[in-house]
């Protein structure tokens, strides 16, 4: 549940978030790639009514924006993903079109019922999306974060396998997205009321 701590913690990271030397062209190459696929996130965003910045923000982080991968974990669209979730789409028969897969993506992970796209709103479901096993370690997930300042060490490298000293070496898909709003090359949709 995105409570009032949560969503206030959120608001403070993003505010204080800045991307950190030397990785402002990595950051600004993940970017570019969110931009270019836009007209196709764009389908999926008509849909399901997840903003198409957020599913590209998913497809960067899973698949490196790979349009013949699937948004659950990136496994190949050629057959049911192997990783975790396992098995999906449960529906079809391979190989799977993206939009079709990406739909079932965010259905799988509730985002068709949600409806708080605000800054919170979006770090909730993408921290969820990937785990909340960093908050046991009480360190920000490289997931959101990574290549900011609010961001330094430890990781998962495998599902389940935690290194405390292994750094991420992806974009932390919130710092991308801070970038966009700063830059102004998205406008954040209208926020609804607030979900508890």
């Amino acid at each position: 549940m995105l409570t009032t701590d949560l969503r206030n913690g959120y608001e403070r990271l993003f505010a204080s978030c800045n991307t950190v030397a030397p990785h402002e062209a990595a950051v600004g190459a993940f970017n570019k790639l969110v931009l270019s696929g836009a007209d196709r996130y764009k389908i999926v965003e008509a849909a399901t009514k997840v903003p198409w910045y957020v599913i590209a923000l998913i497809h960067g982080m899973e698949a490196d924006f790979a349009f013949n991968c699937h948004l659950h974990n990136g496994d190949p669209l050629s057959a049911r993903t192997i990783h975790v979730p396992r098995g999906r789409p449960a529906e079809g028969e391979p190989p799977f079109k993206w939009e079709t897969s990406a739909a079932d993506a965010l259905s799988y992970d509730s985002f068709l019922s949600w409806s708080d796209w605000s800054i919170a709103g979006i770090c909730y479901k993408l921290e969820g999306y990937n785990g909340w096993g960093y908050r046991a370690h009480h360190i920000n997930s490289p997931y959101l974060w990574s290549f900011s300042n609010n961001y330094e060490r430890g990781k998962y490298t495998s599902d389940g396998h935690w290194d405390q000293d292994a750094v991420s070496q992806q974009v932390g898909a919130i710092t991308a997205l801070k970038e966009l709003i700063d830059g102004e090359m998205i406008a954040l949709e209208a926020e609804e009321a607030p979900q508890t």
